[in-house]
């Protein structure tokens, strides 16, 4: 899409993303922000709070996500826009996915971040490799055993699908 075709109301929420991001750099986060909307109006924000949090996954996305779920009281987020401050890395994208957002706005892209050194390549470099390649061992351990619970999720009549 080119810009002519972002309405006013996506320019203010990405503004807000954006303002986020910076006011977030000041008060110790990282540089990022995310505002989640549904029928023009917000149901959550979020910035990074990795490192003040000491959370490797308080990512602006998941936190956003996060906020917006226990708002919301549901753990899809349909019909909702995330307006980011930039390209969501892995994480928060496979975040957006499974709460179900119809659309992701992105300002910075991954190269932008990757220039001042928030550079997500290894990890999409490590999810193509075969798993006796990868940096972190990822090894097949008492499959049969924990078959089990698989088992027992698919017997369970009143679980709650997603």
């Amino acid at each position: 899409m080119n810009n002519k075709e972002f309405s006013q109301q996506d320019r203010e929420f990405m503004q807000m993303a954006i303002d986020l991001s910076i006011e977030n750099v000041a008060n110790g986060g990282g540089p990022f922000g995310a505002v989640i909307v549904r029928d023009g109006k917000i149901i959550a924000t979020g910035t990074n709070r990795v490192t003040a949090n000491n959370d490797p996954t308080a990512h602006a996305e998941v936190s956003a996500i996060r906020a917006a779920c226990a708002k919301e009281q549901n753990f899809k987020l349909n019909d909702c826009t995330c307006y980011t401050s930039c390209e969501p890395c892995p994480m928060c994208l496979s975040a957006l996915y499974w709460a179900g957002v119809k659309r992701i706005v992105y300002g910075n892209t991954k190269d932008d971040a990757k220039a001042i050194n928030f550079d997500d390549s290894f990890i999409y470099d490590e999810i193509a490799k075969p798993y006796a390649l990868r940096t972190i061992p990822c090894q097949n351990f008492m499959r049969e055993e924990a078959l089990a619970g698989f088992r027992a999720w698919s017997e369970k009549e009143d679980k709650i699908e997603y």
